[in-house]
């Protein structure tokens, strides 16, 4: 966020500048205090440091942040919180840099020419991310977040420091509009933060919360923290006893180990408590201990020893040391009873845990016993990044892509395991489509069934932590638009949609080049025999490329198949009416995929005499003729319908209702039931009317019959079970 007041025009700018009009950059304290922040690096990088800010500090010069001060203090206070993190030379220089290019003359080659080609490509990037605001309008806010995406994959420094820049800007927004603030707070809460949790930034992560917190709702964080002072006070004597004692417990097991006390942040008991429906009072975890020691093997020694000294709460230990998560964390977790019934959470891990859990891909810079977690945490992280630039590729648009990404940065993960006995991490509610679509996108697409824990269930099972998942495939099986209501990964829903947006391409294109054909024989003239040259009049005014593309406007109703006919041939004087040399009914089988709809006011099936509608970005609606919701409809537009027929053997099953009065007795659901699946029929759902209950109760069935014969002889059977009184085809629905 650039928040200046004036904005320089300098052509060139010297690499130092001894004007007696500014101070010198030794004078400020927080410029020395940042230059003695990097010992780390050796003097010679760090002069590069220091002709950077003189360079950052002279192209800066003469801008102001909305709060009155110079400009340089926010690129300064962003290059010491990557200091923090001993963020290499290259990293520091290009976070003092990050807004020249935005918002002062300095171009990508200056900066290249002068501090290389990675710090440019570095401040580059940043310079993309710099105007993100969020506004209202989802489509920009999404192309944004795009940018932001390819920017982070091709380089994680980039992520880091921008995070830095949302993070001191939030601690300086007083002077800002307050509309502006809680726009911006809540944009950090929907990504920023998000994006630093993924990264295992947990101190961050925390950070951010708890400053959009305050400037979103003000007076509830002020309230919420004069609660927590309070019962910081008065559980003081209590949390020293559990202190204490957890201490003793573990120099009496000869364990070496450090002890710390932690609390949860702000936001956080905001959020139970808002969830869970809780006041301040009720939210008992507010307090909770972190027992860091040497090794994995002590880890778990730990653990034993603590609950023999309390006793764990059932169901809430985890070990996330065996199977870390995927930002990296690793440490084990267990809730514990202490003193007068008081519950605590404990977790228990190693020294290089522990940076990891506090500073995530920042350790691999930070703590030299964290480089090779670092490195693969890095690697993790790239990995992420492109699957989310994968989704892309796959989205119809923005605000979907946008959508699926806002997915994936809030999983409450579970672990399951492939027959291999490889882990996988899903969101909470991942059924087996989502575990298929993390594995490969074919195996998705050709998805039935999945043996979870060895037991064939049906894909819309809820995973739980730990299942064995092995799914189950078949060559000529498809996804269908059920599963974006059961899936849960960003990841699984594009590829789903992807998949039915082109079947549905393919299969509307089939459909008007059939509809075409159709009127052209009617018109007397077979579609292979209309010249090229009357196709390229067509091409030429529709604006289409292709004769493929016509017919897809057709089969999705865009374009009449009738007119585009008359066209070819030059008859655009015939007027498009009902007349007696109407063309031929089309023939359709059923199958004809998301192209041909069936409408489920009448639900036909085949042997009903049926009427088609084309509707704009449907395809063909098919009714019955005799169908109630569409009469009106016929008699006003009668060219919008067309004679449809089934084809003899259709080859699919279709959806009928049935409405069955029977007597209120013991076991008559069983027999009905019965009777249905010896006739070979599924049944898809079954209700029972229960308003008036007596001696008499309405069964409502949907099952799949093949035809209308089928349906005639399961409801003879039907009618031969003594309790049916009657029995009907319900086609009451509205369209």
């Amino acid at each position: 966020m650039n928040t200046v007041a004036a904005t320089s025009t300098t052509a060139e700018l010297p690499l130092v500048d001894h004007s007696a009009d500014f101070p010198h950059p030794e004078d400020d304290p927080a410029y020395r205090v940042f230059i003695d922040s990097l010992s780390y690096l050796p003097p010679e990088e760090i002069e590069v440091v220091r002709e950077a800010y003189l360079f950052s500090e002279y192209a800066h010069r003469g801008q102001r942040r909305l709060s009155g001060e110079a400009y340089i203090t926010h690129p300064l206070a962003v290059a010491g919180a990557i200091a923090e993190w001993q963020m290499d030379v290259e990293g520091v220089v290009a976070a003092l840099l990050h807004d020249v290019m935005e918002d002062t003359v300095v171009g990508k080659n200056e900066i290249a020419e002068r501090f290389g080609k990675p710090v440019a490509d570095l401040v580059d990037g940043l310079s993309k991310l710099d105007k993100i605001e969020f506004q209202s309008h989802e489509e920009a806010q999404a192309e944004n977040f795009r940018k932001m995406l390819m920017a982070m994959a091709r380089d994680l420094r980039v992520v880091l420091i921008k995070l830095a820049d949302r993070h001191h800007n939030l601690q300086t927004m007083a002077a800002v509009r307050a509309d502006k603030r809680r726009r911006i707070a809540r944009e950090t809460l929907e990504i920023y933060a998000p994006i630093a949790s993924r990264l295992g930034l947990n101190k961050l992560f925390q950070e951010l919360q708890d400053l959009s917190f305050h400037l979103i709702y003000p007076m509830r964080a002020r309230v919420l923290a004069r609660a927590l002072n309070a019962a910081r006070g008065n559980r003081r004597e209590l949390l020293s006893r559990i202190l204490e004692g957890i201490k003793g417990k573990l120099r009496d097991a000869n364990i070496v180990a450090q002890v710390f006390g932690r609390e949860k942040s702000l936001y956080s008991i905001y959020r139970k408590m808002l969830e869970k429906r809780l006041s301040f009072s009720q939210v008992l975890d507010v307090y909770g201990f972190r027992v860091v020691v040497t090794d994995v093997p002590t880890a778990y020694l730990t653990l034993g020893a603590l609950h023999a000294l309390y006793k764990p709460v059932p169901g809430k230990f985890k070990d996330y040391i065996a199977i870390p998560k995927p930002n990296g964390y690793q440490s084990l977790h267990t809730t514990l009873i202490g003193p007068h019934g008081t519950p605590f959470e404990l977790q228990i891990r190693t020294e290089a845990m522990d940076n990891v859990a506090q500073e995530g891909i920042a350790s691999h810079w930070l703590y030299k016993d964290s480089e090779a977690v670092g490195a693969e945490l890095q690697q993790k992280t790239t990995k992420w990044f492109h699957s989310l630039l994968d989704l892309q590729s796959t989205a119809g648009d923005s605000s979907e892509f946008f959508e699926h990404v806002k997915v994936d940065l809030f999983p409450h993960e579970i672990y399951v395991f492939t027959p291999k006995g490889k882990i996988i991490a899903l969101p909470r509610g991942a059924t087996p489509v989502d575990l298929a679509y993390a594995v490969h996108t074919d195996i998705g697409n050709h998805s039935v069934a999945a043996h979870i824990n060895f037991t064939l269930m049906p894909l819309a099972t809820e995973l739980t932590n730990g299942d064995r998942v092995d799914i189950v495939t078949a060559a000529d099986a498809h996804p269908n638009a059920a599963w974006l209501a059961q899936v849960k990964t960003g990841r699984a829903r594009s590829k789903i949609r992807h998949y039915l947006k082109t079947a549905h391409h393919d299969e509307s294109t089939a459909l008007g080049e059939k509809m075409l054909d159709q009127e052209l024989r009617a018109l007397g003239v077979v579609a292979s025999e209309v010249p090229v040259s009357s196709w390229k009049n067509v091409l030429r005014d529709s604006g289409n490329k292709l004769i493929k593309e016509v017919y897809t406007d057709i089969g999705l109703g865009f374009r009449i198949a009738g007119v585009v006919a008359r066209r070819l041939l030059a008859r655009e004087e015939a007027p498009l009416v009902v007349t007696d040399n109407r063309p031929a009914s089309l023939v359709i089988r059923g199958t004809e995929g998301m192209a041909v709809q069936f409408a489920p006011c009448c639900q036909p099936i085949p042997g009903d005499p049926i009427i088609g509608s084309i509707w704009k970005g449907k395809g063909l609606v098919i009714h019955t003729h005799d169908c109630l919701a569409i009469r009106k409809a016929r008699s006003a537009k009668p060219t919008k319908w067309i004679e449809v027929e089934w084809e003899p053997e259709p080859g699919k099953l279709f959806s009928v209702r049935l409405r069955l009065m029977v007597q209120n007795t013991l076991g008559v659901l069983g027999r009905i039931a019965t009777e249905i699946s010896n006739s070979g029929t599924n049944i898809e759902h079954v209700n029972m009317d229960d308003k008036h209950p007596g001696l008499y109760t309405t069964l409502h069935f949907t099952v799949q019959v093949a035809s209308r014969t089928s349906l005639a002889r399961l409801m003879r059977g039907l009618r031969r079970i003594p309790e049916v009184a009657r029995i009907s085809r319900d086609q009451g629905l509205p369209a």
